[in-house]
């Protein structure tokens, strides 16, 4: 369990085709490019994906696709979260788990829960998950943050639960949940841009968006920064820096789809309320990925 989710984990997203559909095919070659270029294991319908734009049946469809094409080569993580707690119960309970190597469930959005019911939510959940729990925490997305005394409690208290993807951009608050967790609790970046400091600080690796469109490279910086080689790591890292700030700034996954239609993966298609990036900041991705191609 401890390796399963060291390294890089990509936040798959979902392709779509101009008509709206998603496009299998595309969604196909993305997962055969991840795993040849060292994609450590796959995240199948999280946040990345537009998992709330698709349908409960194109869900089910791409998970199943998603299954059939890694074919057991890297495991998968399945988003499975919500804001009733017992609507995640009813699919804990009831949907087939078979090829999910562990659930990755998000603090409950909208809700705005107290760090009593974040606690009660992921007991219920780590007492109803027939595969191991990976919380996270994005209070950017969520409108609340899970502290560190919540986590530590939760890692703590609830056996099935064996990570958390922390992107809270609170480096303090990461250091605490590192220093005091339990020895095989891990921590993972839910953050491209810290990743390198956390690992650093003692995090096992990363759920990744530029996974997506740059899998060798940064499963490299990754790889080299658990293997303590920080100055081959951080010379990585400091030039994906720009590219980092480039694939947020129109909200994700705007900017990683962009990358990816310029690279020739997908169409540039997203599903509403989302949409595509703006101009100004596709020229700008351009002359980061024309310097990127001569160096790589």
């Amino acid at each position: 369990m401890k390796n399963k989710f060291k390294g890089m984990g990509v936040a798959l997203i979902t392709p779509f085709k101009q008509d709206n559909s998603v496009d299998f095919e595309s969604l196909g070659k993305l997962i055969d490019y991840q795993i040849k270029n060292g994609a450590d294991y796959m995240v199948v319908c999280g946040t990345t994906a537009e998992t709330p734009t698709l349908s409960s049946a194109e869900r089910q469809a791409v998970i199943d696709f998603a299954k059939d094409r890694i074919a057991g080569r890297v495991p998968i993580v399945l988003g499975l979260g919500g804001n009733n707690t017992m609507a995640i119960v009813e699919s804990l309970k009831n949907d087939d788990f078979s090829g999910i190597d562990a659930i990755l469930s998000v603090v409950p959005y909208y809700n705005k829960p107290s760090q009593e019911g974040i606690y009660q939510h992921y007991k219920t959940i780590s007492e109803n998950s027939k595969v191991p729990v990976i919380l996270y925490n994005v209070p950017g997305r969520t409108g609340v943050n899970m502290t560190a005394e919540t986590t530590l409690r939760i890692a703590r208290e609830c056996p099935n639960v064996v990570a958390i993807k922390e992107a809270s951009g609170n480096i303090n608050q990461m250091n605490d949940i590192i220093k005091n967790k339990p020895k095989d609790f891990m921590v993972i970046s839910g953050d491209d841009g810290i990743t390198f400091p956390l690992i650093t600080m003692g995090a096992v690796g990363v759920i990744s968006v530029i996974g997506n469109a740059f899998p060798a490279e940064f499963s490299k910086m990754v790889r080299l920064a658990l293997n303590g080689d920080y100055e081959s790591a951080r010379q990585i890292h400091h030039e994906f820096t720009e590219l980092f700030d480039l694939l947020f700034v129109d909200g994700n996954p705007a900017g990683v789809k962009c990358m990816l239609s310029m690279m020739g993966y997908i169409e540039n298609k997203l599903r509403l309320p989302l949409v595509p990036t703006r101009i100004t900041t596709m020229e700008k991705m351009k002359l980061i990925l024309d310097k990127l191609n001569a160096k790589y």
